[in-house]
Formats: C-alpha cells, sequence, structure tokens
C-alpha cells in the first residue's frame, strides 16, 4: 500500500516506515475489525484506504470485543471478560450460587471409564466450550478446564460434577483481569511445571507453564504430554523443554 501524502517528509517516523520498521496489525472477525499499530499516521491512512473500499465504521477506541472488555488508563491497559463470565453463570443457571476460591478439588482424578454418562453431552460440550473461551484471559482457569476437555467425546456424570465447582469458583471472581502495565522492563521469565501421570487412563504427565515479559503475562499453558514420562525427572525436563520452545 502507498504510504499517505507527505509521509516520507515526517522525520524519524517516516525514517522509520521507510526503513520497514513500523509495526500495523489488523484482527478480523466477521465483521468486527481491529486495527492497531506503532505509527498512528500510518494507521489512519490505512482506516481511510480500507474506509474507500468497504466503508467502515470507525469506533474510536477499542472497550468491547468479542466479549473481550478494555480499559485504559495512563498506567496500562486491562483486559477481562466480566460479562461474559455472568453469561456463562446465567446460561448454566450458576448466577445465584455460593462462590468458592478453588476451581477443582486438589488431587482430583478424573477417568473416561467411570461413572454413568450423561443424558445431553451437548450440555457439557457448550459449557466446556465457553470455559475455553474464557482462558483467553484467565490462566487461573487454564489447568481445571484442560482437564475437563479431555472427555468431551463420551462425558460422563463425574466430569460434569467436577465442572460445578469451577462455575462457583467463576461466580467469585467474575472481573479476574490481565494487566499490561505501561511501564515495563522488556525481559523473558518464564515458570514451568509437571505433574507426573496426572492422567490415570493413559499414565501421562501434565506440564504446565506461564511466560511473563517483565511484568505482562504473555504466554500460558496447562496440556497433557503425548508420550509416557517413566520418571518424574522426565516429565519435568519435558516440561522446561516446551516452555524452552515457546520463549524461542
Amino acid at each position: 500500500m502507498n504510504l499517505p501524502p507527505g509521509y516520507e517528509q515526517q522525520g524519524e517516523k517516516g525514517k522509520r516506515m521507510r526503513n520497514g520498521c513500523s509495526y500495523t496489525a489488523i484482527l478480523v472477525y466477521m465483521d468486527d475489525i481491529i486495527i492497531d499499530g506503532s505509527d498512528i499516521v500510518y494507521t489512519n491512512h490505512l482506516k481511510q484506504v480500507l474506509d474507500a473500499q468497504f466503508k467502515l465504521k470507525d469506533l474510536g477506541t477499542s472497550k468491547f470485543f468479542l466479549g473481550l472488555e478494555i480499559a485504559r488508563s495512563s498506567y496500562g491497559i486491562s483486559i477481562c471478560q466480566r460479562k461474559y463470565a455472568l453469561e456463562v453463570l446465567e446460561d448454566a443457571g450458576y448466577l445465584g450460587s455460593k462462590p468458592t476460591r478453588c476451581p477443582m478439588m486438589q488431587n482430583l482424578k478424573l477417568s473416561q471409564f467411570e461413572g454413568e454418562s450423561i443424558e445431553d453431552p451437548a450440555v457439557y460440550r457448550r459449557l466446556i466450550g465457553r470455559l475455553l473461551y474464557l482462558t483467553i484471559t484467565r490462566s487461573d482457569l487454564n489447568y481445571s478446564v484442560q482437564v475437563l476437555s479431555q472427555f468431551l467425546d463420551s462425558p460422563k456424570q463425574p466430569h460434569l460434577e467436577a465442572a460445578y465447582p469451577v462455575l462457583r469458583y467463576l461466580k467469585a471472581t467474575p472481573g479476574q483481569w490481565l494487566f499490561f502495565p505501561s511501564k515495563s522492563e522488556l525481559y523473558l521469565k518464564a515458570f514451568c511445571d509437571a505433574d507426573w501421570a496426572a492422567c490415570s487412563d493413559t499414565r501421562r504427565s501434565v506440564i504446565g507453564f506461564c511466560v511473563f515479559l517483565g511484568e505482562l503475562l504473555i504466554s500460558w499453558r496447562s496440556k497433557k504430554q503425548r508420550i509416557v514420562s517413566r520418571s518424574p525427572a522426565e516429565a519435568e525436563y519435558r516440561s522446561m523443554a516446551s516452555t524452552c520452545y515457546e520463549i524461542t
């Protein structure tokens, strides 16, 4: 795309653009679009070009996008899914439930072979699908939802009952958010762990890690390992390898 008129005379910004150092991102979902970048002049020009072709409606600074609530201040940006979390609770009938401090019982072991099948598996699948979308901003739900999502194929009654504490925990913390401070040192740090032979059916271990850029939490995951680790040490090393891969 051609640069806006007179852009090449705009000092350091123009130099950065000509050298390919300016960054612009476009996120499109259906008829919703977010445009952002490191150079406001170029971003505004991009909006004008798109508007000439598709007749865009510029709503200004983003505040709500696909269930994500975005708030800005001089201290940074916070992103949460409070409204979406309350909709999940209302849909499940848990809006008036008693809150709890933990989303899952410690050392809980679930099996795909134990318990009676639930009458309508679609109810369980819909609930877990909505909880999975919450993990976009809720790293504290990641492990619990990862465990429950393993049984989408044939959910049993114990699996559904294990999902109820997640909803009660969500009732206690509907407005939990991610905060990205405006001032933070740019260095990477990561933490990882492994739960050896956590899956009672396959004896595979579950790994977890989180990666920070300064004080910004930018990546996290809880996932079952693909192979069986023969010792806790092996599981830990594989967890470290996955974390290093994510950092790289």
